[in-house]
Order: structure tokens, then C-alpha cells, then sequence
């Protein structure tokens, strides 16, 4: 070792300054996190007590099926290594040759030092494989390869002088590079092949990546012997020998850098400070108008924005450096905090839509697919289908923009889906900025090496995409949450405060409700409740703002104040907490400031469960047929009442509809309409407008029949999935033309209304798509007996991606409606010769 130490050192004085640099991003984060109980003890200092690998013995025979797969695995893996260490050595020959002419292209001391130790390396592998492939091939449970990894362990100094060498060779072939562009040329250009047997298939790599190579492979030896041990039983003649070279393993890292850093450090900075990793995150951003998948990375000084790419032929990941930002040159760059970009191309609802629709479709396509144990191939497409739809909705989805500026003039936008996140960011960054020192620049070497540790650095391994979460996780909750905000403690000063609610769907967060502004108060008392509607919700998030009425701030694209986050937490919701059907009361800590919720949930099933009401003189669960007859009307008094005042003051309310109203207004509204109260109109009056709208979706909901009837409901649902336009037009008129009397012109009525609502959709945010989300499932629901809600009311919190799709069949029947330029009137209803035979 001594000796490979000093080769190393004469190669270049600088490396042995470059040493602790070297090895504090290379040798402590390149441990892959299957194995994280191994690497967290070593990155804290400790070493590996042998005894620890063996802490549960598996069975004996399952453990011995194993070591066969983990030395597959190996064999593999050496493979596509000793592939790269070909690539290297391919290009060093023939420029070798050419050094001794008159016109070389590199001094035979460049060559020396830009591929120094690689052909000792190449040797050293090869004969490794050589040795592990014939005994793999020929296996049995008592086959010996203990005495193959111990050689290996044993030539690991080669590795010390190579790691040790590896900057100044950096650095080299990068003055190279410049100097000459045929070498320039050919480092650009190197041919790996894929596997032994197909040396056809290659793939092309630049001299920095494939010179990198080694430096990654550095720990393979300790993990491998890891795993290797856990598949071995202690009574194998292998043990001791994998023991062994274990150990000499474990000492060779232990000697190549004495202090192995922190967690998440990876290389030294100014002022003997680490560079850690603080906070990492997937975030779209906006480039020239495109929407682009970025993995940004903030470390304790500097911004990086990388592009997660996957090798060609192989699994391991790889980042390439966009651009970076010294936290020192930092800055948010706001016109407002409502941060409005003009130029974002808003994907349109219905999109959104059509993507969620294939998503739930093909969740339960592979469900189906697992149920019936059909071959992988098809659940492989069905699988890859679903990731494309699932990448393309988060794509696609946010649209609130997030934005950094470098003092050298350069802005950069990134879009996200909640404001939470874009505190979350700055307050973390701001924080990070009261510690960081002066500008700086990297080093292409520098970068590159930074990069490339963010591979093993990452918190967040996967785009948050169902795919990638296990079988066993929770799909989400299905139904709605009511959520009572209580009041909040901590303020230091009074001002005017409200509190917004934040659900999670489909991977990215949606604001769902809004508290009233309490003004003049460090100890605000909302005690309001709202129902959110859940799909496939985990998390409820809170925050809490004070409210800016200065004017001269307002914003110029949607006349919003610029309003400051005091605070913001969330809770998780748990399914067996939640199934429960009392309150849970908790509190929330943000800041120092505490806010009291109380929650529940409600499922799917018993939420829209259709329950008669007992007093056939009120108005809420009494048929629609008896209400309009005892009314002398065509169209319910309620629905009359709720419209005109929202038409009156609620057609410009962002989120009219959407936004929960105040459950305790609605509650009292109807009340009032069911004893048929004369003042109910002053009430309407004076309440928040959101309230009407709660109140008109609860008489909906409530019926005993949802308003397209138990009897019609299928064909409503097979009608809209007709392909040809024709036919489909004619269908579902005829279906609606079937309806009884009071129902269709209730629902005729509430169409124009609904219609003219979306009018206003670029001030009230409510598109005809956003209208059909809100009164599809409130407006068609099969019957019980032909429901797809599962039969276990014990069960019902999980719902399944075919209830998913039953629900969003229901928002396009609506839909479908709400676009139709003209729809017959119930005097037509037996013209029948308009719709019978065109088909």
C-alpha cells in the first residue's frame, strides 16, 4: 500500500493537497441506502462489528438461494465495470504509440497521469471475474468464492493511489481538452460496451465519467461483502474468509480518511466549514416558456438545480448540472408574493382531467393484472403507461411560481402547486444566508464531483409518483374531512390573520378553504368549520397569514393584496386514527404560534349515503317530486332561493363552489328552509356567499334519490362512454328527456346557472370542468345495490381506483352537458323523432 501511495504522490504535489477534499465527498457518500444501518454507523465514526451482520440468521436454504442472486447481481455489476475500465484503456494505446513520434497528441507524462493505475485496475478486475463466473455457473450450496473476495480486498490500495491521483488527472485531461482538439474529440467519445456478451451494443461516455468510475467503485468491496454475509450462514466455509476480507475492507476505508464525515456532508469548504445538504425536492421549471423536471439541491452554501437522467443499459442514476447559485449571490426576485407569471401556459382542467381518468384506469388495469396472475410483460406496459401519465399530471399541474435571482442577472422560475412549499424554500434558504460566506466559484472538476454526489446525497430518491410507493402503503383517504379551526396563540403583535387549508391529490397540494380575516387580534377565535372533499389525501396542511390591505400593493394581474405567512404545519391523515368517526382535536405548532383544529372523516360511502328524511314537511332528504308539489313550483324554493343570491353577489367569488363555506351557516340555513323560515332571505343576506353555495350542494346531496335517478344511472354511465359522437349526443338527450318532470327542469335550471357561473371563470377561477368536479358525484350515484363502494362498512377508507373511476364517469356526464350549446326543452321531450333513428 505504501508503495501505490508514493506512485500516487509523485504523480503531482498538488494531490496531496487535494487529498481531504478528495475523500470527504468520495468515500463517505457513496454508500448505496439499501444497506443505510451499515453506512449511518459508519459515517458517525464508528466501525462495523462483524457480529452485527448476522443480528437475524436466515433460513438456512432460503439464505443459500440468495447468495446465488447476490453473486448474480456481482457478476453483472463486474461486467459493466470491467466495460468502462476497456473504454479507458481502449484510447491510452494508441496515444501512448503516438507520444514518441513528432506530432503527439499528449507527453507520455500526461498519459501517465490522466490514466495512471487504470490498467492495474483493469488487471486486478479481470481476474476477479475470471475466477467468480465459472464457479457461479457451476453452483452449489457449498460453493466456495470467500477466497476471491478476500484477494480483492487485499488489492484495495491500488484504489488508495488511484483516488489519491484522481483531481490532478482531472485536471490535466481539462488543460488537455483545451490545448488539443483531437483529444478533445476523443474524450468526448469513449465506447463502453454493455455486457461481455454484447460487445456490439455500446454506449458512449466522456473521459470525466468513465475516470469517475473507480472512484464510485471504491466501497463496492465493503457493501457487497455486506450483503454477501447476511446471505451466509456462519456454519459456511466461506464465512471466515468473507469475515476477513470484511475487515481488511473496514480498515483500508478507516485509514483512507481517518474522520468520516457527518451524514450529507460531502466536500470542505471555506474556513474548514462542511458542505452539507440541507433540503432537496423535485420542482418543475420554467424554461423559455417549457415545462422541465428538476431535482434542485440546497447545500449550506450554494443553490443546485440538476437533471435526473438514467444510464442507457443500466439502473444507477446520474444528475447533470443546469446551473448553480452561491447562496451569498442569491436573492427572491418578486414583483409580489402572489408572484404572477404572465407567460406560464396554463394546462386547461379538462386535461388535468383526461390525465386522472387514465390514471385510475390504469391502476385498476394492473390491479386486475395482478389478480389474475398474468405475465409481467403486461404489467410491465401498464406499469410504464402509468408512471408517463403520472410524470406528465405533476409536469403539468402547478402553476405558482417560485423564483431565484444570481446577482449577475440571471432569474430562474420554477412552478410549484402550494405556498407552503414556496415558504418552506425561502425560510430554509434566508436561514442558510445569515451563515454562508462570500461569492465563490467552482471548478468544472469541483461541479462535476458535486453533481455526482448528490446521487447518494438525495433525501428525495423517487419523483413522487404512486408507481414508486410499495403495495402495502396507504392509497389515500376517499370522502370528506371536516375540519373545525378553533383559534390561534402566539402572535407577537396584533394584526388581521386568517388561516387557508391544503389537501393533497394526485401528488400535488390544492387549497381547499379559507377563514374569515380576524382583524385587530394576537389571539384570533375562528371557530369555523369546513368540508373538504379527499381524494387520496394524506396530509392536511395549515397555514396562517396576515392580511395586507395597503392598496398601493395590489397586485396587478388579479388585484390580490400581498399577503405575509406567519406560520404553516401540517398533519398526516392517518387512516386508523381517522376511522374513528368522532372529532380529533390537535393542535398545530408553526413558529412559535399554535393553532387548535378539531378533524373528522367521512368516507365516500356513508357521506353520499341517501338518507330519507323523517319530516316530509321540510325540504332537506324529502323527495324532489314532493317538494315541488307541495310548493306549486317547477323547481325547488331552496334552489330558486340559493342561485338568485348567488347570482346576486357570489358570480366573481374565486372558488365559488369550491371553497368550503362555514359548516355552522350552513347548518343554519338549512334549518331555516326546512321549517320554511319567512326571514331565511335576510339570513341569506348577511351570510358569507360560500355558505349559499354549501347550502345548495347539501339539498343536493341530501336527496333520497340523487336527482338522475337510481333507475337511469347505468345508462347515464355507458352513454357517456360511447366513442361516436352521433350516438352519444343522442343517447344521453334521450336518457336526460327521460328524467321525471321536476327533476329535469331542477336540473335544467341549475345547468343555466352553472353555465353562467363558468362565464366569469377567469375572475371566479370556476371552469365549466371545475363546476362538473364540484355536482358530478353530488348529482348522478348509482344505487346501492349496483354501487362499487365496498360492502364492509368497517372497510371504507382505502377506496379503490374503480370507485375513482365511477366518480369521475359522474363529472363527465355533467360535463358533458354543461358543454352542449342547446339542450331541449321538457316540451319536447316527445319529439322523439328528432333523436330515434340517427344513430
Amino acid at each position: 500500500m505504501a508503495l501505490f501511495l508514493a506512485n500516487g504522490q509523485q504523480a503531482s504535489k498538488s494531490c496531496r493537497m487535494a487529498k481531504p477534499f478528495m475523500l470527504l465527498i468520495h468515500i463517505s457518500f457513496f454508500f448505496p441506502t439499501p444497506i443505510s444501518d451499515f453506512t449511518q454507523h459508519l459515517r458517525d465514526g464508528g466501525s462495523v462489528c462483524l457480529t452485527t451482520v448476522l443480528q437475524s440468521e436466515p433460513d438456512l436454504e432460503k439464505g443459500l438461494e440468495m447468495r446465488k442472486w447476490v453473486l448474480s447481481g456481482i457478476l453483472a455489476s463486474e461486467e459493466t465495470y470491467l466495460g468502462h475500465l476497456e473504454a479507458l484503456l481502449l484510447p491510452m494505446k494508441p496515444l501512448k504509440a503516438a507520444a514518441t513520434t513528432s506530432q503527439p497528441v499528449l507527453t507520455s507524462q500526461q498519459i501517465e497521469t490522466i490514466f495512471f493505475k487504470v490498467p492495474e485496475l483493469y488487471e486486478i478486475h479481470k481476474d476477479f471475474y475470471d475466477g467468480l463466473f465459472p464457479r457461479v455457473q457451476q453452483w452449489s450450496h457449498q460453493q466456495r468464492v470467500g477466497d476471491l473476495f478476500q484477494k480483492l480486498a487485499s488489492q484495495l490500495g491500488v484504489y488508495r493511489a488511484f483516488v489519491d491521483n484522481y483531481e490532478v488527472a482531472m485536471e490535466t485531461a481539462e488543460k488537455c481538452c483545451q490545448a488539443n482538439a483531437q483529444f478533445a474529440e476523443i474524450s468526448e467519445n469513449l465506447k463502453a460496451r454493455s455486457t461481455k456478451d454484447s460487445k456490439e451494443q455500446t454506449t458512449k461516455n466522456s473521459l470525466e465519467t468513465l475516470l469517475y468510475k473507480p472512484v464510485d467503485r471504491v466501497t463496492r468491496s465493503t457493501l457487497v461483502l455486506h450483503d454477501l454475509l447476511k446471505h451466509t450462514p456462519s456454519s459456511h466455509p466461506d464465512y471466515p474468509l468473507l469475515q476477513d476480507a470484511l475487515r481488511i475492507s473496514q480498515n483500508f476505508l478507516s485509514s483512507i480518511n481517518e474522520e468520516i464525515t457527518p451524514r450529507r456532508q460531502s466536500m470542505t469548504v471555506q474556513k474548514g466549514e462542511h458542505r452539507q445538504l440541507m433540503k432537496d425536492s423535485f420542482m418543475v421549471e420554467l424554461v423559455e416558456g417549457a415545462r422541465k423536471l428538476r431535482h434542485v439541491f440546497l447545500f449550506t452554501d450554494l443553490f443546485l438545480c440538476a437533471k435526473l437522467k438514467k444510464q442507457i443499459g443500466g439502473k444507477s442514476q446520474q444528475y447533470d448540472c443546469k446551473w448553480y447559485i452561491p447562496l451569498s449571490d442569491l436573492s427572491f426576485q418578486m414583483v409580489d408574493d402572489s408572484e404572477a407569471v404572465p407567460n406560464i401556459s396554463l394546462v386547461p382542467d379538462e386535461e388535468l382531467d383526461a390525465m386522472k381518468i387514465k390514471i385510475s384506469q390504469l391502476k385498476s388495469d394492473i390491479q386486475r393484472e395482478k389478480r389474475a396472475n398474468k405475465g409481467s410483460k403486461n404489467m410491465e406496459r401498464l406499469k410504464k403507461k402509468l408512471s408517463e401519465q403520472e410524470s406528465l399530471l405533476l409536469l403539468m399541474s402547478p402553476n405558482m411560481a417560485f423564483r431565484v435571482h444570481n446577482r449577475n442577472g440571471k432569474s430562474y422560475t420554477f412552478l410549484i402547486s402550494s405556498d407552503y412549499e414556496r415558504a418552506e424554500w425561502r425560510e430554509i434558504i434566508r436561514e442558510q444566508q445569515k451563515k454562508c460566506f462570500k461569492s465563490f466559484s467552482l471548478t468544472s472538476v469541483e461541479l462535476q464531483m458535486l453533481t455526482n454526489s448528490c446521487v447518494k446525497l438525495q433525501t428525495v430518491h423517487h419523483i413522487p409518483l404512486t408507481i414508486n410507493k410499495e403495495d402495502d402503503e396507504s392509497p389515500g383517504l376517499y370522502g370528506f374531512l371536516n375540519v373545525i379551526v378553533h383559534s390561534a396563540s402566539g402572535f407577537k403583535q396584533s394584526s388581521n390573520l386568517y388561516c387557508t387549508l391544503e389537501v393533497d391529490s394526485f401528488g400535488y397540494f390544492v387549497n381547499k378553504a379559507k377563514t374569515r380575516v380576524y382583524r385587530d387580534t394576537a389571539e384570533p377565535n375562528w371557530n369555523e368549520e369546513f368540508e373538504i372533499e379527499l381524494e387520496g389525501s394524506q396530509t392536511l396542511r395549515i397555514l396562517c397569514y396576515e392580511k395586507c390591505y395597503n392598496k398601493s400593493k395590489l397586485t396587478k394581474e388579479d388585484g390580490e393584496t400581498t399577503d405575509r405567512i406567519m406560520g404553516k404545519g401540517q398533519i398526516q391523515l392517518d387512516p386508523q386514527t381517522l376511522q374513528d368517526k368522532d372529532w380529533q382535536r390537535t393542535v398545530i405548532l408553526m413558529n412559535g404560534v399554535e393553532v387548535k383544529l378539531s378533524v373528522k372523516f367521512t368516507s365516500r360511502e356513508f357521506s353520499l349515503k341517501r338518507m330519507p328524511s323523517r319530516k316530509q314537511t321540510g325540504v332537506f332528504g324529502v323527495k324532489i317530486a314532493v317538494v315541488t308539489k307541495r310548493e306549486r313550483s317547477k323547481v325547488p324554493y331552496i334552489v330558486r332561493q340559493c342561485v338568485e343570491e348567488i347570482e346576486r353577489r357570489g358570480m366573481e367569488e374565486v372558488g365559488i363552489y369550491r371553497v368550503s363555506g362555514v359548516a355552522t351557516d350552513i347548518q343554519a340555513l338549512k334549518a331555516a328552509f326546512d321549517v320554511n323560515n319567512k326571514d331565511v332571505s335576510v339570513m341569506m343576506s348577511e351570510m358569507d356567499v360560500n355558505a349559499i353555495a354549501g347550502t345548495l350542494k347539501l339539498y343536493f346531496r341530501e336527496l333520497p334519490e340523487p336527482l338522475f335517478t337510481d333507475e337511469l344511472y347505468p345508462n347515464f354511465a355507458e352513454g357517456i362512454a360511447l366513442s361516436d359522437p352521433v350516438a352519444k349526443e343522442s343517447c344521453m338527450l334521450n336518457l336526460l328527456l327521460s328524467l321525471p318532470e321536476p327533476n329535469l327542469v331542477t336540473f335544467l335550471f341549475l345547468l343555466d346557472h352553472l353555465k353562467r357561473v363558468a362565464e366569469k371563470e377567469n375572475i371566479n377561477k370556476m371552469s365549466l370542468h371545475n363546476l362538473a368536479t364540484v355536482f358530478g358525484p353530488t348529482l348522478l350515484r348509482p344505487s346501492e345495490k349496483d354501487s362499487k363502494i365496498p360492502a364492509n362498512p368497517t372497510q371504507p377508507i382505502a377506496m379503490t381506483d374503480s370507485w375513482s373511476l365511477e366518480v369521475m364517469s359522474q363529472v363527465q356526464v355533467l360535463l358533458y352537458f354543461l358543454q352542449l350549446e342547446t339542450i331541449p326543452t321538457p316540451d319536447s321531450k316527445r319529439q322523439s323523432i328528432l333523436f330515434s333513428t340517427e344513430v
